[in-house]
């Protein structure tokens, strides 16, 4: 989806479609950071946020053409419709595919969760790859090889997933101790450097 919105983007902005890319994979990747530090589908994924940062970036962009406007609106955009693709898949839980719980997303400015619409079922199943799959179209036909590699990776990363989603439990805020302590390790690591 973040690559879809890329293709777009680089329509009207061709001089920075590579980091276009970048940026939407960035975006689109960043709240399920949430499952390694934090509350899944919670913590990170602060849609309200992202929305207005779209808006924001994308005004600026659209009257500047700012190259640095036109990443930053992206990356928000991504990092939404990461959101908004929560809310229309299933739910927050180890084994979504039961729907036992009605936690798709938290909305802070609807005051808790909000329930899944499970248009696709959950993640890793048939209509999410199928999803993926239609939504690689316009990525393979504007943006350049490196992307391409990325969506067929990607694609191919999914068929697998597809395979083993249901003995794949999701982390859904439910990371082991070890998880935090070992990001915590990597970061003193990073700024001794």
């Amino acid at each position: 989806m973040s690559l879809a919105l890329a293709a777009a983007v680089a329509v009207v902005a061709p001089a920075v479609a590579p980091l276009v890319a970048v940026v939407a994979l960035v975006g689109g990747v960043f709240p399920d950071l949430d499952m390694v530090v934090g509350v899944h589908r919670k913590t990170l994924h602060q849609f309200e946020a992202f929305t207005i940062g779209m808006l924001l970036f994308g005004a600026l962009a659209a009257t500047t053409r700012a190259p640095v406007a036109v990443l930053a609106a992206t990356g928000f955009a991504a990092a939404s419709l990461h959101c908004v693709a929560d809310y229309f898949g299933g739910s927050s839980e180890p084994n979504p595919w039961e729907a036992k719980t009605d936690r798709g997303i938290y909305v802070r400015t609807a005051g808790g969760w909000v329930a899944p619409r499970r248009i696709a079922a959950y993640d890793g199943s048939p209509g999410d790859l199928t999803l993926a799959a239609i939504l690689s179209v316009p990525g393979f036909t504007t943006l350049g090889d490196g992307a391409r590699t990325v969506l067929i990776g990607s694609l191919l990363v999914g068929v697998g997933y597809t395979i083993v989603r249901k003995r794949v439990p999701q982390l859904s805020g439910r990371t082991p101790a070890v998880y935090p302590a070992l990001v915590a390790f990597l970061s003193m690591l990073v700024r001794r450097r």
